[in-house]
């Protein structure tokens, strides 16, 4: 989860599965990449971001992703360069405050009304 003065990045998806709703920016390993790896290619490829890994925020299993169920591994991160746009398979990048995030039905999957609550609190905390 990349967070910036107090906003979390999310992406609006360009296709399906959930084409339209709001994505944590993010995607599939390669064969043999670390997890971490595939986390800074992920968000370079469809943020323009660089971003730099911090603590890890937990797992969740996401059923239903075109038939399969997917591991889900989450990390906070911080924006340590890069040039902002939407690319790959993200139409839209929005930076949301806690009280501005989507709707549980604007977002793309299920586990993530778990993630922003886990987000908002957190923050709310600080």
């Amino acid at each position: 989860m990349v967070e910036r003065d107090g906003k979390l990045l999310l992406g609006r998806r360009a296709r399906d599965p959930s084409a339209g709703l709001w994505d944590l920016p993010g995607g599939f390993l390669e064969e043999s990449e670390h997890p971490l790896d595939g986390l800074v290619r992920e968000l370079r490829e469809e943020t323009g971001l660089d971003v730099e890994p911090l603590g890890f925020v937990g797992v969740w299993m996401e059923p239903g992703y075109e038939g399969r169920t997917v591991l889900c591994l989450t990390w906070d991160a911080r924006v340590s360069g890069g040039s902002e746009r939407a690319a790959d398979d993200v139409a839209e990048l929005g930076w949301f405050a806690p009280e501005e995030l989507p709707r549980d039905d604007e977002l793309a999957f299920s586990h993530f009304p778990e993630l922003l609550r886990l987000w908002r609190a957190r923050h709310q905390q600080a």
